[in-house]
């Protein structure tokens, strides 16, 4: 007998686990650690796991070089810092950018400015760190930048068209930062939020080369039909704004290192579900797309597996990560993953109605915040279905309002976690019980 809901949280709970800073950096930073250094450890970073990572970086120099030197600044969001001695943790606003991000910024480019040779930065990049790491352009004002965020944020734009567009209304996103560090060595250490773990793509890149161009930021507002301040459209006018591209010299003395990754969670998730005798089938770990519409697909998948054991006989489990979007057109709350499962269970109902009471599910953000509301993701267990007839729980209404959040709260299946301290972009889990 398998039980649904517990098993669902074990599989969240292993990937977190399996991208929480205080295990997957460490080993990265023990040989750095030990290295001399005759200058300055300057540690300096951005995101949501932006607070755990230095907490953790703090806890290396003191066992391997407690005699050392370090010191740095870090910026995370609201309510995602920890205690730290040496390393000071700024908060600030996500998605939407605010002063407190813009400051911090600025700090962070005076900090490494300046430094030689014999220094070194220790750079902890993660999720997030794109809108917390906001210094905009010369003649961009912060206002602008509010403006164009959130215009995107409710265009359906992916995390790439995003970002194309944020390094190049940016003084210290797209390489900038690396640029400003020169010509001291720069250690980047990444936990990877984004569909094929593009490094220039994690917190829009702040220390590697950027591969977008001027000429697609402008392609992505005009693909979405966002009209721009018109300091953005100068900006994205003007050549001088174009960021340093693969091959600069300038990123010579920069060496990258990828230290988490969505495909890792997904195969911690994968052992737990193999533990409890359910077969995983890991459908990829950069799945893009409108969440309804991927919902439908895992809708179908998780069908012909119930029908036909096909791909895998009942009882399995499918997996996915990546990072979906929602085009807003309602009024309601809850962020992609809600969304996603607001549109798998009408799927479901819909399409599936003789093997509902065979398909459970989890989604959820590994940052813990699912959208801007207190969640990270929720639940869809058997049974939930008929629950929400027999409460008057209208899901395909709630869902045209993009409201996943009011329903899943009616139903009393929200997925509340708190800020992770980590962040590998969604987990998602499809369970199709025998």
């Amino acid at each position: 007998m398998i039980d649904a809901e517990p098993l669902l949280r074990r599989m969240f709970d292993a990937a977190l686990a399996a991208a929480d800073p205080k295990v997957c950096l460490p080993p990265h930073l023990v040989t750095l650690a030990k290295a001399p250094c005759t200058g300055l450890t300057l540690v300096i970073g951005a995101g949501k796991a932006a607070a755990a990572m230095a907490a953790a970086t703090e806890a290396v120099w003191a066992e391997h070089a407690p005699g050392a030197p370090l010191e740095g600044l870090v910026v995370t969001r609201y309510g995602h810092g920890c205690p730290t001695d040496r390393i000071q943790v700024v908060e600030a606003a996500h998605p939407v950018p605010d002063a407190a991000g813009r400051a911090a910024a600025e700090r962070i480019l005076e900090l490494v400015r300046g430094l030689g040779p014999d220094d070194r930065v220790i750079a902890l990049i993660s999720g997030g760190g794109s809108a917390l790491l906001t210094l905009p352009a010369e003649g961009v004002s912060l206002e602008d930048k509010q403006d164009v965020n959130r215009a995107l944020l409710k265009s359906g734009a992916s995390i790439h068209e995003m970002n194309a567009v944020r390094k190049h209304l940016s003084a210290i996103k797209g390489g900038r930062l690396a640029a400003a560090a020169a010509p001291a060595r720069v250690y980047a250490f990444l936990i990877s939020d984004v569909p094929g773990d593009d490094p220039d793509v994690i917190a829009s890149g702040p220390t590697v080369p950027d591969t977008s161009t001027l000429a697609d930021a402008r392609a992505v507002l005009a693909k979405y039909a966002i009209v721009p301040p018109p300091a953005v459209a100068k900006a994205l006018a003007d050549p001088t704004f174009e960021t340093p591209k693969p091959g600069d010299k300038l990123f010579d003395t920069v060496e990258t290192v990828m230290v988490a990754r969505p495909q890792a969670s997904l195969e911690a998730a994968a052992e737990v579900a193999r533990a409890a005798g359910v077969e995983p089938v890991i459908l990829g770990d950069a799945i893009e797309g409108e969440a309804r519409e991927v919902a439908m697909v895992m809708a179908g998948i998780a069908a012909q597996v119930a029908r036909h054991d096909q791909p895998a006989a009942a009882p399995a489990v499918l997996l996915s990560g990546g990072e979906t979007t929602v085009t807003v057109r309602g009024q309601g709350r809850g962020g992609r993953n809600a969304e996603f499962l607001a549109a798998l269970a009408v799927a479901v109902e819909k399409r599936c109605a003789d093997v509902a009471d065979r398909i459970a599910a989890v989604a959820g953000d590994t940052d813990g915040i699912d959208g801007t509301e207190d969640n990270a993701g929720a639940l869809f267990l058997p049974g939930d279905l008929e629950r929400a007839r027999a409460t008057g729980v209208d899901l395909v209404e709630h869902l045209a309002n993009n409201d996943g959040y009011g329903a899943f709260e009616a139903l009393g299946r929200l997925l509340v976690t708190g800020p992770t301290l980590t962040n590998v972009n969604d987990f998602r889990a499809v369970l199709v019980l025998p």
